[in-house]
Order: C-alpha cells, then structure tokens, then sequence
C-alpha cells in the first residue's frame, strides 16, 4: 500500500492582484507546487484587477482578510494581531509564505503568537529612513526570509534565516516564437525596421526617460528604428514619458502601448529588450527573464538585480545615468549578427532562472521549516 503523507499546506499571502507582477511570482510558484506534498491556499485583501480572473481560474482556495494592518497606537495595534492570529490558525496553514512587498511587521507577529512559521520574500531595495525599524521587526519574527539578488544580503548581515532564490519563467510560456503579423499590421512595421523594447510599470526607478533620450539621439542617423514602451501610462509618470516623446521626436516612431497582460507578441517582434532601471535597482526583475526567455538580446542598467541576471553578459549592461554608454551598445546590438549571444541566453535561462528550479528552492526552504 502506497504511504499516505499529509500534504503541507502553504498559505501566500498578498495585498491585492492589482499590479500582475507580484501576484503572477506568487501563482507560479503555487501552480508548481508538488501537489502530492503540498497543498497552496492563498489570502488576499479583495479580488480586484484583471490578473485576478486568472487566479480564480487555478482553482487554488482563495481567502478574502486584510492581513496587515497599523501597529499605531501599539495597544490597538496588538489587538489587532490576536485577532489575526485567531483567523490565520482557523485556516490551519502549516506556514505562510507573504508577498507583500512593504516592511509591515504586523502580519509576521500574529503568525508568530499562533506559532505558525512565516516566510517572507524580499522583493525591493527599500531598506532605510522611516521604514528600517518596520523592516527589522519584520525580520526578527520571521522563520526564513527570501532574498531575490545577491546584493539585498546587505540588509540581513550573519543572518542564517536568508535564503537566495532569484524569479524563475515559465520556458513553456516565454520561448522564440515567429514574429506577430498582427503587431506588425497594426503599427505598420517595415521590414527593415529594427524595434527596442521596454516592458515596465512605469514609475520613476524605472528610469524609462534615459532610453527615450538615448533613441533620439540614433534616430537623427537611422530613421528605420521604433521604440515600444509597454505599461500602464495612467499615472503622472507615464503621461510625463509621452509629453517628453511628443516633444522630442515624430510621434509615430515611439509607441505607448498600455498596460498589457501578455507581452508574447510584443517579445516576438522585438530585436533588442532594455531594462534602464536606475540606481535603486530591482528585486529579480521578471520582464527581463521573460525577454530572455524569449530569445530577444536583452541589456540593463548595472544595478542589483539587473547584474545578477545579466552577469554572463557583462558587455550587455550599462550606467543608468549615461545615455551615451546605452546609445553606443544599442547601436552596436542592432547591427551585430547575435545568434550566438541568443543561445547563451537561452542556455543561461534554462540553467538557472526557469520556474521549476524556483519552486524546487522553495519546496526545501519549506520542508526545512516545518520538516519532512
């Protein structure tokens, strides 16, 4: 008779699905779970978004609880935390894994007054100022902490808890596909066109500015380039972006796209992806891994996360605040033959950074918690 093991049930938690990035981390690694050792349960604030139609469609148990709240006044605060403890124990997790993406100590507390071990992802280089005592306390009472590049284990010096676990993609999802007929239709792309690529929520760190001057300084020379920014222009940033484009260039040549779920057709069409975060840098940026995966030659901006990936490519990053240093390596990129280059990437991708190697990590990250 085949043994009977009691499946370890992991609850993730996260504030919403409202922005895909983290949320889409989350369902992957849930998705990929050893269901015949695991079983993942997921608590969210409410099911907003349009990413989260996709969640429900997983068939994962969803929970509807806010999970964090303020700890001022620290009376009402600890109230509070009882209380969350009671609901997190009547769900009977044997751990919770938190992807909430700020230094809240309060959900890490009330799992600790339950007893239930709590796992948190570090997913950001925000450290300091107001926040630093927030994210300490929220380090103390966690049972493992994830760090997603080499350079957040500056935070947690001599801290045993640390475990580093880069994102991981789907290869199954993101492969060199042929290039989108429909894209090319709809934006009227020449065939000797050569198209750059930015996939981004677009905010300040993200530095999309430096690309924008970068292509027009190579535009006055070669008039057969295209720049596709794709992300949700629907903020102060964005409009800033378009204004600053209008101004600068033929309107025509950069494409705002939106936000957009599925970025494929965008990679198919792709000849270079650029990431110019700038030197805040990034957690493990998935939109890279994804242009890799799809086999676009890829650069980025020598900041955390971005290096890590990037790291066999070191040709392939540059200083986020020279848009000279960018110019001349899109240049160069754009006229090279890099089926070689392609191939490395692809290698490097399955080598290291697809989801299955992800989940394998955080599979014993939980086994060696609660044991096996």
């Amino acid at each position: 008779m085949e043994k009977q093991f009691k499946k370890v049930r992991v609850l993730f938690t996260i504030p919403n699905f409202d922005k895909a990035g983290g949320g889409k981390a989350l369902l992957k690694i849930a998705l990929n779970l050893n269901r015949k050792f695991y079983e993942p349960l997921i608590c969210c604030s409410h099911g907003s978004g349009n990413f989260f139609e996709t969640v429900k469609k997983s068939g994962i148990k969803i929970y509807f609880h806010k999970t964090t709240h303020s700890m001022i006044p620290r009376i009402k605060g600890l109230i509070k935390c009882f209380k969350l403890a009671k609901y997190f124990k009547s769900l009977g997790p044997d751990l919770i894994h938190s992807f909430h993406y700020g230094p809240d100590y309060s959900e890490a507390l009330s799992s600790w007054i339950v007893g239930i071990p709590w796992v948190y992802t570090k997913k950001n280089m925000n450290w300091g100022g107001t926040s630093k005592n927030g994210w300490f306390l929220r380090s103390i009472f966690a049972s493992r902490i994830i760090i997603q590049n080499r350079d957040m284990s500056k935070f947690f010096p001599k801290n045993n808890k640390v475990h580093f676990i880069p994102r991981g993609v789907d290869t199954s999802e993101f492969f060199p596909r042929s290039k989108s007929k429909k894209l090319i239709g709809k934006y009227c792309i020449h065939s000797n066109e050569k198209i750059i690529l930015t996939v981004a929520n677009l905010i300040p760190v993200k530095n999309i500015e430096i690309l924008i001057e970068s292509f027009q300084y190579m535009i006055i020379s070669n008039n057969n380039l295209r720049l596709i920014i794709v992300g949700d222009t629907d903020n102060e940033y964005g409009q800033k972006l378009i204004s600053k484009s209008i101004d600068q260039i033929e309107k025509e040549k950069i494409i705002f796209t939106g936000k957009i779920l599925n970025v494929y057709d965008y990679l198919s069409i792709a000849d270079v992806f650029v990431l110019p975060t700038n030197n805040v840098g990034e957690g493990s940026p998935v939109a890279l891994l994804e242009a890799l995966a799809s086999g676009v030659v890829s650069i980025g901006s020598k900041v955390p996360g971005i290096k890590d990936i990037l790291s066999p490519f070191q040709a392939n990053l540059f200083d986020p605040n020279d848009s000279f240093d960018l110019t001349e390596k899109l240049k160069k990129l754009l006229i090279s033959n890099n089926n070689e280059l392609v191939k490395k990437q692809l290698s490097h991708i399955t080598n290291n950074y697809s989801i299955a190697i992800e989940t394998s990590r955080h599979e014993e990250i939980y086994q060696s918690e609660i044991g096996s």
